[in-house]
């Protein structure tokens, strides 16, 4: 094999154009592919940037000439040659109108067949191109995406750095507090049976870094949680995280804003008209069914229930007049696109989302009505039902009746963008941000039977609503605010509670005993008593925010090395067993090892 002695890269292959004809470069990559046509060789050449065509022919030094003839795909090599313009050229790539010429070829390495093809949008299964994600990460499209990311979180630190905050790192061996998801543990050998854990988030160091005077925070934050996966969730993953003192609300969205704007112009020209949009969380559940509604198509969802209750259906009105709701959306337009078998199939769609059924009322385009209601109702009330839909010719109405609010409005929140998604009515390209503002500040868990806190025991109380935490905890609202892309979550945060008492007494509306209490967050009670100022922040999912921006379903293609379903990592092969000898340091038995398949 050849070595790089006395050879300096001048540029990288996807750079070059028309304007670098007659420029003698050095070029370093991949062979993408080699053409020999006899007398005529042309070597592909491939880097972080993009490919460049090489040129050898019988002009060519032999000993160059035989060593192009010689090269396979992967084969990694160096080149010195001359830019010149091509005589058949490309705009499929975009140095498709030059090709350097080389006089100079060094064989840096050669390569086994890889188990896949690299190129752009390969067609290798997801497992076979994460256990060799190395390979993978050299195609084109994974190359994009990686520097898509270096390039929002370069922004992130250039933007926040102008606003006046510091990045400050915080420890990767915390307390263990868990309080929402799981919490990763890390045994610890100097204290034997004692645990550290791996940090959900930078929630309480923030805070502590509030108390210390730091003003303003921010940090690219790796953090952990030991929860089952989905494609826009890992066990690890990275958060843009920042914390700001003396602010309120409307302070922290202002910042963010700008640097949403920034990003978007930044990374894909796209102007972000501010301020964005407001939502209150009671108000996204009743018109979307969801609190990260997708805004980018209608089908707005539509209380019926006054007209429902003295109406002459029979489980409609008793729905009501047990407590329940009857709520509907309206698919404008699209009722031909709904024969009968799709509508039974979207029935069994929302019981998945609990609801017991789906009625619907289908408006052809020749004034005619099939339903599976109507004919239940009266003239009136089905003219009601129709003013309060806004509905016309071809229309599709969708009504889920339940005793549950907000069963109902989820379903129909589902089923609107189950519709939209058939439809194609939700173009990622179709940017729509806005907050949702105004959360519960609590919800109740079924699971461990007592009320929880929606985003976490810190976030401070609509300060109207303080005096709900005596008398009626669950109507209490929260000064949190999500911002939310198309349907997805970006981020979210709060202002937090900065009064000693006023945390004590959410402890207790949490049920936390005052031991408990002190036990997992006396570090932090004992902080505030020492002067706390007002503050609070927000945290973006950085690997979500690349995803969306660069119109991807996973998580997985933004970030170098994923995990999969099982938060197993393929090419490493973990997680696995360790000896004897580690564990006995730990002070550590394994009493039970079960096997579990690869996923």
């Amino acid at each position: 094999m050849d070595n790089l002695k006395n050879f300096r890269r001048t540029n990288y292959c996807g750079d070059l154009r028309l304007g670098d004809t007659g420029k003698t470069v050095s070029l370093c990559g991949w062979v993408q592919r080699q053409r020999d046509l006899g007398g005529l060789i042309f070597v592909d050449l491939r880097d972080r940037t993009g490919l460049v065509q090489l040129s050898f022919d019988d002009g060519t030094d032999q000993a160059v000439f035989e060593k192009a003839s010689s090269l396979r795909s992967e084969y990694v090599i160096a080149a010195t040659g001359t830019v010149r313009e091509r005589e058949s050229k490309t705009d499929k790539i975009a140095t498709g109108a030059i090709e350097v010429y080389v006089t100079e070829l060094r064989l840096l390495a050669k390569a086994e067949t890889p188990p896949f093809e690299i190129v752009e949008h390969s067609k290798a299964n997801d497992m076979l191109r994460l256990k060799y994600r190395y390979l993978d990460l050299r195609r084109p499209d994974m190359q994009k995406m990686i520097a898509t990311r270096h390039k929002v979180t370069k922004i992130a630190r250039d933007y926040f750095d102008e606003q006046g905050f510091y990045e400050i790192e915080t420890p990767m061996l915390t307390k263990s507090t868990p309080e929402g998801a799981r919490d990763y543990l890390v045994p610890s050998r100097v204290h034997p049976g004692k645990f550290y854990a791996l940090p959900q988030s930078p929630q309480q160091y923030k805070q502590l870094l509030m108390l210390s005077g730091f003003d303003r925070y921010m940090q690219i934050a790796r953090c952990f949680r030991d929860e089952d996966l989905r494609a826009d969730r890992q066990p690890e993953f990275t958060q843009i995280d920042l914390e700001m003192s003396f602010v309120e609300q409307d302070d922290v969205i202002a910042v963010n804003e700008g640097f949403l704007q920034r990003v978007f112009k930044e990374v894909l020209d796209v102007d972000i008209q501010l301020p964005l949009p407001r939502m209150t969380w009671q108000d996204a559940m009743d018109k979307y069914g969801s609190d990260k509604p997708d805004v980018r198509f209608g089908f707005e969802i539509k209380d019926i229930s006054d007209i429902a209750k003295d109406c002459s259906f029979k489980v409609f009105k008793d729905t009501v007049e047990n407590g329940g709701t009857v709520r509907l959306i309206n698919v404008n337009g699209y009722a031909d696109k709904f024969p009968r078998k799709e509508i039974d199939k979207l029935g069994e769609f929302v019981k998945t989302y609990r609801a017991k059924g789906l009625a619907w009322m289908k408006l052809a385009a020749d004034g005619s009505m099939t339903s599976s209601f109507a004919k239940f109702l009266s003239e009136d009330e089905i003219a009601a039902i129709k003013e309060r839909a806004g509905a016309k010719e071809n229309d599709l109405l969708f009504v889920v009746a339940d005793a549950n609010w907000q069963t109902a409005a989820v379903a129909l929140g589902a089923l609107r963008c189950e519709l939209a998604k058939r439809l194609g009515l939700a173009k990622k390209d179709d940017f729509k941000l806005l907050w949702v503002t105004e959360f519960p500040q609590f919800e109740y868990s079924e699971e461990e039977n007592r009320l929880v806190a929606m985003h976490h025991p810190f976030t401070a109380p609509m300060d109207e609503d303080i005096p709900l935490l005596d008398t009626d905890p669950a109507k209490v609202r929260a000064k949190a605010y999500d911002i939310i892309l198309n349907g997805c979550e970006l981020g979210g945060g709060s202002i937090r509670i900065h009064d000693p008492e006023l945390q004590t007494k959410m402890f207790e509306a949490l049920g936390f005993t005052e031991e408990k209490a002190k036990e997992q967050f006396g570090h932090l009670i004992t902080a505030f008593s020492y002067g706390a100022p007002p503050h609070g922040g927000l945290a973006y999912g950085l690997d979500r925010l690349c995803m969306l921006l660069a119109g991807l379903d996973s998580i997985r293609d933004v970030i170098a090395f994923p995990k999969v379903q099982n938060a197993s990592d393929l090419m490493m092969n973990c997680p696995d067993v360790v000896d004897d000898k580690q564990l006995d340091d730990l002070s550590i038995a394994v009493t039970r090892v079960e096997e579990e398949p690869q996923a």
